[in-house]
């Protein structure tokens, strides 16, 4: 049995025995919100087939826990630390494989305290030199603006994360813009459809070889594991749009614990 396959087995298993009481605790349009007023720690992990000159396969796990704050009484803070852990194959003759730290990218949020069915928050992103080497990531200081909007419609969330980072200077410098939107449909007992595919632009490349393009999507289910409230889903994604010697394909599969609290 492959990795990716065992990875897809546990986490199948996981999502079919969970308990779906957990729905009568916690709103999906909260534990599918990712900028909702709970502590979430989800961690993702990305199988991406068909990179370097080998065609070989990249695992990128990414931690990306989830804080919010009260700053005042209309206002709150909502924190994500974007942490990825790269295991990198040899991408072309004489560039080694490595494993490693990449680059850490936390997020800050401001989003209004209550809200409707429309949902926003605005903050910066920093970019951190915390890159394990050359391959794994750009080890300068930098950041930029970083967006979030959704709404819910009955069974239906929708949205879309956007942020765009700049770091360093020269050939080895860092312009890139991130876009994820996101769509969901609930079902009964805590089943979801979803379609949430990280579109990047890497400006600094040429004009030809900046796009990553990935359409797919997947499933997912809210359950409880003992007493805590837990998120698992799986997706797929082609990417029909790709810089050269990028992934051709992914699988992504990403478990979340969630930390409801009762707030004033």
């Amino acid at each position: 049995m492959t990795k990716t396959s065992t990875y897809l087995s546990i986490l199948a298993i996981g999502i079919a025995v969970g308990q779906p009481s957990f729905a009568q605790n916690v709103d999906p349009h909260t534990a599918l919100n990712p900028i909702a007023k709970i502590v979430s720690v989800p961690f993702q992990n990305n199988v991406n087939f068909g990179v370097g000159t080998d065609d070989k396969a990249q695992n990128v796990l990414i931690l990306q826990p989830v804080i919010p704050f009260r700053i005042s009484k209309n206002w709150d803070l909502v924190t994500r630390w974007i942490t990825p852990v790269i295991v990198q194959p040899r991408l072309a003759p004489g560039i080694d494989s490595a494993t490693g730290l990449g680059n850490l990218q936390p997020q800050f949020y401001f989003t209004p305290a209550y809200a409707g069915k429309f949902i926003w928050g605005a903050g910066p992103q920093f970019f951190l030199p915390t890159a394990g080497g050359k391959t794994l990531g750009v080890n300068k200081w930098g950041g930029g603006p970083a967006l979030a909007a959704l709404t819910t419609q009955g069974p239906w969330i929708a949205g879309a994360l956007v942020n765009n980072v700049w770091a360093g200077t020269g050939p080895r410098r860092v312009n890139q813009l991130t876009l994820n939107p996101f769509v969901y449909y609930n079902f009964r007992k805590g089943w979801y459809l979803l379609s949430s595919p990280v579109m990047t632009a890497q400006w600094a490349a040429k004009s030809d070889n900046r796009w990553t393009v990935p359409l797919g999507g997947g499933f997912g289910r809210l359950f409880r594991i003992d007493r805590l409230p837990t998120n698992a889903r799986m997706q797929v994604f082609r990417n029909v749009k790709r810089p050269d010697f990028n992934a051709g394909w992914t699988a992504q599969f990403q478990i979340q614990f969630l930390f409801p609290a009762h707030r004033s």
